[in-house]
Parts: C-alpha cells; structure tokens; sequence
C-alpha cells in the first residue's frame, strides 16, 4: 500500500478469499489519525456508499482523520463471497495490520454499522488485550438472533466500544442489545424515536463519534 496525495483513492488488498477494495478518502491537512468505516449487509445491498457509511466518511474526513472504507467480500470489486462476519473479521485484521504498517504513529480506530459493526467487534475483540485499536464505535449493532432470520454471535465488546442505537431499530432490536450488555451494566446511548439507520439525526450521530474518537487523535 502506497501513500497518496489524492482527496479520494481507491486501493487494492489481497486478501485470504481474494482482493479487497478499499476507499481512501484524504482530510486537506495531515491525517490526525486511521479510521476504518464498515457497511451494513451484503446480502441487503449494503456497501461503502450506503448513506450512513458514507456520511461518517465525510464528517470525520472533515475533522481530520484518514478514512477507509472496505468494501466486504463479493461487494463492488472486492472478491470473494459472503463469509457471515467471520471471513469478513479475517479481511479486517488484515486491512489493520496493513495500516498500522504503512502509519505507524497515528492511532487506528473502526466504526462499524449494522453487520460493520457486527465484523469491527469480531475483530476488536480478537485483538484484544495485546495489541487492541485504539478506538471503536458500534452502530445498530446487532445480536442474536435479528428478524430476518440471521444470527449474530454476541461478542464481548472491548471497554472502550460506544455503542449507539436507535431505540426503533427495526432490523437489530434494541431489546437484544440491552439484554446482551445488562450484566455489564454497558452504557449505550440511545437516539429517541429513530430507527436502524439513525434517520433524522445521522448527523448528531456522526458529531458524537467525532467527538468520541477526538481523545485518541494526534493533535
């Protein structure tokens, strides 16, 4: 992987199940930081331009951070078919050892959506305790068993995740992520009155993970 000086960029990974396709967007000034943003479902049409990813991707391209955007197996030109987070978790700790060498001094964060931030706990926690990222947000995460019939290993989050939900999630039930983190006593802030895509206040999401990840960015 090779730096460029690009605002947009499209890079290419090879990865276990074939090549990958990442979208680079590039902040004006230098990067405060790595931020990997993940899309929803595959199988539903989810990719790096749904508007909840790609609305991320602009705001904290804004606030200074490099970001990229995966695109998941089979989805645009990556290779490869649906790996039902597991593959997908395989592809993402590649992607972050390859960005942790090429910038080695800026932290790395995930912010992951809907079946994103399902594959970003999977590999959060597979890198935890030894060589955790440094930030981690968890959008419309789902658990369990979701009401299109898929199921969603519940993974032990890392202390550092925020969680944020819709409390009408439609398609990842709030319900399930309470009952998953009461034991924890975990916080999860939840966005009144809105459903699994944040509608009406996507942007008031995106300023929270702005300012969630704003404590570990290179000032």
């Amino acid at each position: 992987m090779s730096a460029s000086a690009s605002r947009r960029e499209t890079r290419y990974l090879q990865g276990p199940a074939g090549r990958l396709r990442l979208t680079l967007d590039h902040p004006d000034e230098p990067p405060r930081g790595v931020v990997l943003v993940g899309h929803p479902q595959p199988l539903l049409g989810g990719s790096p331009r749904h508007p909840v990813p790609h609305a991320l991707a602009r705001v904290l391209r804004d606030a200074g951070w490099l970001v990229v955007r995966p695109s998941f197996r089979g989805v645009d030109d990556s290779e490869g078919e649906h790996g039902a987070g597991e593959g997908e978790e395989q592809d993402t700790l590649l992607m972050i050892t390859a960005l942790r060498e090429e910038y080695p001094r800026l932290p790395l964060a995930l912010v992951g959506f809907s079946f994103g931030a399902y594959v970003f706990a999977r590999a959060a926690t597979r890198l935890e305790p030894r060589q955790p990222v440094d930030g981690l947000v968890l959008m419309g995460l789902p658990v369990g068993q979701v009401p299109d019939g898929r199921y969603y290993q519940p993974q032990p989050i890392p202390d550092n995740a925020l969680l944020l939900h819709g409390e009408n999630d439609e398609r990842a039930p709030l319900t399930d992520l309470l009952q998953w983190v009461r034991p924890q006593q975990r916080p999860v802030v939840v966005f009144a009155g809105t459903d699994h895509f944040f509608k009406g206040c996507l942007p008031r999401a995106a300023a929270m993970v702005v300012e969630h990840l704003a404590v570990i960015a290179v000032r």
